[in-house]
């Protein structure tokens, strides 16, 4: 069971935060909006562990892996925490601006002004 408690721990951090979709702007029903957030950042730390896991800067405990990995010997589960964790602070900070806009009656963010045509 051990080595299923990190996977077993991230799901359970999206489907904590999965019901602020419904408080907040919407993160999952902007996909691509998303994908631009998160992936970017996700290749950067992806490159970053290789790199330290090749100059043995650090390793992970097996016992708490599933064996599985990506290309240079990344745990699957570092792919899945540089996902989850970018997901779970989106979802709960549109949740968190969405509440105090109805709650203050002003939003916290103004929408930019159009200029007139």
């Amino acid at each position: 069971m051990d080595r299923w408690q990190y996977l077993i721990v991230m799901g359970l951090c999206l489907a904590v935060t999965a019901p602020l979709e419904f408080l907040g702007h919407g993160v999952y029903r902007r996909p691509a909006r998303l994908a631009r957030s998160v992936l970017p950042v996700v290749g950067i730390l992806l490159v970053w562990d290789a790199i330290a896991i090749a100059a043995d800067v650090w390793s992970y405990n097996p016992r708490y892996l599933t064996g599985w990995t990506l290309p240079w010997e990344v745990p699957i589960e570092e792919l899945v925490f540089f996902l989850v964790v970018p997901l779970c602070a989106l979802l709960t900070y549109g949740a968190v601006e969405a509440v105090v806009d109805r709650v203050c009656g002003h939003q916290v963010r103004p929408k930019p002004q159009r200029e007139p045509t």
